[in-house]
């Protein structure tokens, strides 16, 4: 698999959100529960700054599994929101639904490879993973089964380092810079990671790409050592 040909791609919109509590004790429903979260995001008019670790107005509650460097921004890909307000039944369905800071039309899981750098403005992105999507994202929407959605259809979105910190606004075209990494397109890391689980040369194989978060780097070795390792 390789990543399709880059198009002409733009950024559509910008979503920015701090952590916020929500839910209340001895709720009866689960998702009311109380919960704090920086999943909903609003959307921004205007230049907002990308830093090394976030956009400005941006955070995360649970910063051992979001935020950081690999976790600087969040995209996803717009072309994938009329599939969603359809399947969903949800035709008012907003970008940033997927917790997403950035919302690209032209861009897919199909289209960005890890390791891909792009330009937006002043600002310089490097791909540093698949999105993995995690209960919160469920709990966002009422939907206990929209994790598991994304997960068999792979519209994941995916994570960005931010390498040039700079200035962005929605409009702005997304440039494609460099591809270091064309076998290796988001959409087959996904593949690999949630449905070829058993596949030890493939784990191996993504673990060794350049630029891949740490965090699936160690992940990815983990299941390697398990699937070396004879049964007893």
């Amino acid at each position: 698999m390789h990543c399709s040909p880059a198009s002409s791609s733009t950024l559509c919109s910008i979503q920015v959100g701090t952590p916020q509590s929500y839910g209340f004790e001895d709720a009866v429903d689960t998702h009311d529960t109380p919960w704090t979260t920086g999943f909903f995001k609003t959307g921004i008019e205007g230049r907002v700054f990308a830093d090394k670790t976030n956009l400005t107005g941006d955070g995360q509650a649970d910063l051992k599994n979001h935020g950081g460097v690999d976790k600087a921004v969040l995209a996803y890909s717009a072309d994938h929101y009329s599939k969603w307000r359809q399947e969903l039944g949800k035709p008012d369905l907003p970008h940033g639904a997927f917790g997403e800071n950035l919302t690209i039309a032209g861009l897919s899981e199909a289209s960005v490879c890890v390791g891909d750098i792009f330009r937006v403005g002043t600002v310089t992105l490097e791909v540093s993973q698949p999105r993995q999507p995690c209960w919160k994202l469920a709990r966002r929407w009422r939907m206990h089964e929209l994790t598991g959605l994304v997960v068999r259809n792979g519209r994941s979105g995916w994570y960005l380092r931010v390498l040039e910190p700079g200035w962005i606004e929605a409009g702005m075209p997304v440039a494609l810079m460099e591809r270091p990494s064309p076998d290796w397109p988001i959409a087959r890391a996904n593949e690999i990671l949630h449905h070829r689980k058993t596949d030890l040369r493939l784990a191996l194989e993504l673990a060794n790409v350049p630029r891949l978060a740490n965090s699936w780097v160690g992940e990815l070795r983990e299941r390697a050592e398990r699937l070396s390792t004879p049964v007893a």
